[in-house]
């Protein structure tokens, strides 16, 4: 089952929830007042983890929008050995446990592969989080042909990474495509060339906020 737009909380929270009202019942059963009030506050938060607000993308189709909720904590180009062989730019964005963690894509177009890499759980602000921990990587060829990659990052905490599409689907510019539970990163691979509209520091918001703008051509 898989979180859509009409879902104003994300369903994978739902087991989640589950869990914890039972926990609650039973604790009230016991008497067990202090446990109660632990288990209110996890319900509590659970509901403000899972929580999935309505967003109207901004911009155009070659306006590149965030895939996630948090902060920009990498804007550099490298050379990507892994996912597209290439120099790319590319932007990191760290998202805490306050933040929003249902993901959605960046541009329009047709997943051409998804690869899952085992890893560490290292805390994802870091850079060497991009490395070292569990990912998953997802392939999109925008209708003119240029090439990007979103990698869903596991943290510190985080211990699934959730991914709708196949191989072979098309993802529409702002839509959910899935998330990570309790603390990440997401990593956005572009032509070298894109125009980067945000900084380090600033928060971004998925299917909002515009963290570049596509080249009209890619250098190869």
């Amino acid at each position: 089952m898989r979180t859509t737009e009409a879902d104003k909380f994300a369903r994978e929270g739902r087991t989640v929830l589950g869990i914890g009202v039972v926990f609650l019942l039973f604790s009230l059963t016991q008497h067990w007042w202090i446990t109660s009030g632990i288990f209110t506050a996890f319900l509590a938060f659970s509901l403000y983890f899972f929580r999935n607000p309505q967003r109207v993308p901004q911009g155009g189709e070659r306006d590149v929008l965030s895939p996630a909720d948090g902060k920009v904590v990498q804007n550099e180009v490298v050379y990507d050995d892994r996912y597209l062989k290439r120099r790319c730019r590319k932007i990191g964005i760290f998202m805490s446990l306050f933040d929003v963690h249902v993901n959605r894509a960046p541009v329009s177009g047709t997943v051409e592969a998804i690869e899952y890499r085992p890893g560490k759980f290292v805390s994802a602000n870091l850079d060497k989080a991009s490395e070292d921990n569990e990912q998953n990587a997802l392939i999109i060829k925008e209708k003119n042909g240029m090439v990007i990659g979103v990698v869903q990052i596991a943290g510190l905490i985080a211990r699934r990474i959730v991914c709708y599409p196949i191989v072979g689907s098309q993802v529409e510019r702002g839509a959910i495509f899935g998330m990570i539970k309790f603390g990440s990163r997401l990593d956005v691979y572009l032509p070298e060339d894109s125009t980067v509209h945000v900084r380090l520091g600033d928060k971004a918001h998925a299917g909002e906020t515009i963290i570049a703008t596509l080249p009209e051509e890619t250098k190869e």
